[in-house]
């Protein structure tokens, strides 16, 4: 496994910090922001970023080529996959080989075709909030581990700050705002899952899925189907 040059990224955050800070659209800054990381890691890996709304629908995104669109598109069709899961828990998600991780069985078939075999996915937390997350695919298996987790939520963590300050545009504050709403309570958010968890025998990552498909069909916020749930109270024994 290749260890992630965190100076390097560190280096291409500080580069295109003063674009955007002054760059007025939203779509430009999450590009700049993707083709940076891929200039900065070893084996020009593909890389994509994606700010998200409330109910985990991308509101821009940014793709370093047409496969990285591809994977990123299935995702957000299908409603699961590891990006979703890293915004929604709040945490670096990883995948040592796609051909064997089972999480996400539909989106894993999507794309079984295409040319990727680990993956990993960190949050953009500006503050307390999950403005989206950006991803990092590889052609091969085992190339991403825990070092690389706490070097990108590093990395993440700043790109995110930038993005959340770009001058002249009022969409990331926009997108603060309604995601305080819908995550901001994340013990509500575990405690739903821990809910399904027990009931019907499922991992977190498939609670989680499962939270955010009824979401998107309710059209409630995540954090709204998860106290539902939470406070439902169960029938009475008979």
């Amino acid at each position: 496994m290749k260890q992630l040059p965190l100076d390097d990224l560190t280096m291409a955050v500080a580069r295109i910090r003063g674009l955007l800070l002054t760059e007025e659209k939203v779509d430009r800054a999450v590009s700049l922001l993707a083709q940076a990381i891929k200039e900065s890691l070893p084996g020009s890996p593909g890389a994509g970023v994606s700010l998200l709304d409330a109910d985990g629908k991308r509101t821009s995104s940014a793709a370093t080529d047409a496969m990285v669109e591809q994977l990123d598109a299935s995702q957000y069709e299908l409603g699961e996959g590891l990006c979703l899961t890293a915004w929604a828990a709040g945490k670096v998600v990883i995948i040592d080989d796609l051909l064997t991780d089972t999480r996400w069985p539909r989106w894993q078939s999507a794309v079984a075709s295409l040319p990727v075999r680990s993956v990993v996915s960190a949050p953009l937390w500006a503050g307390k909030e999950a403005l989206g997350a950006f991803k990092i695919y590889s052609a091969l298996p085992s190339q991403y581990d825990e070092s690389t987790g706490r070097a990108l939520s590093l990395f993440a963590e700043t790109a995110a700050t930038l993005l959340a300050h770009i001058q002249g545009t009022e969409a990331p504050l926009r997108m603060a705002e309604s995601l305080k709403a819908s995550l901001a309570s994340r013990d509500i958010i575990n405690r739903a899952c821990g809910m399904l968890m027990e009931r019907q025998g499922i991992s977190y990552d498939r609670a989680l899925q499962q939270l955010i498909q009824n979401a998107r069909v309710s059209g409630d916020t995540l954090v709204q189907v998860s106290e539902q749930l939470a406070t439902r109270v169960p029938p009475a024994e008979t």
